[in-house]
């Protein structure tokens, strides 16, 4: 089974040294791009306000037709200016993810507030790749903590057969409001 495509996108908006897209880059987990121009063409981008939610009817482009998983790395902060910027410049199809919990030190506990190595490794976990997964926390001390703390709901969303049927799970783990989430 052949490791899938993982890329993350860094605009340099937050200190490289702890930033966690150029620290998974630098072990060799995803490659990193500066530039838009070098992304792949195939695949989906990973930013929190498409309003669309990486689902199971999405899986089959990663694992069937060698599509690749791109994360947006920017500073939240900054976010709206930079999905704005970079979703003008792309075909890759943009997606959300279902609400996690962060791990990381930043934002710890707060509900989907996640470094781009969490997003990533929630998109290989949720088709199945749990190993690559891994991989791509395993440079951080908190890496393991973030699928302790999510297990419930990481697997919940795995099994969920449709996009709607995600979307609704969401509200079994998390109290908040999901009205601008589309499930399909």
């Amino acid at each position: 089974m052949d490791d899938i495509s993982v890329h993350a996108l860094w605009l340099a908006q937050d200190d490289p040294k702890k930033n966690t897209a150029v620290l998974a880059g630098k072990r060799g987990d995803l490659k990193l791009h500066k530039h838009l121009k070098s992304l792949p063409r195939r695949g989906f981008i990973l930013e929190p306000l498409c309003g669309k939610v990486f689902g199971p009817e999405d899986h089959h482009v990663l694992l069937e037709k060698h599509g690749s998983i791109v994360g947006l790395d920017c500073s939240w902060a900054h976010i709206e200016s930079s999905v704005s910027q970079v979703m003008k410049k792309t075909r890759l199809q943009p997606r959300m993810l279902p609400l996690l919990l962060a791990a990381n030190p930043v934002n710890w506990g707060k509900p989907g507030k996640l470094t781009t190595a969490e997003a990533l490794a929630t998109v290989l976990y949720l088709i199945g790749r749990k190993e690559q997964a891994n991989d791509v926390l395993g440079a951080f001390r908190w890496g393991q903590r973030f699928f302790e703390l999510n297990q419930e709901p990481l697997d919940a969303y795995a099994a969920a057969a449709t996009s709607a049927e995600l979307v609704a799970l969401q509200f079994e783990f998390f109290d908040v409001d999901l009205s601008n989430s589309e499930g399909e």
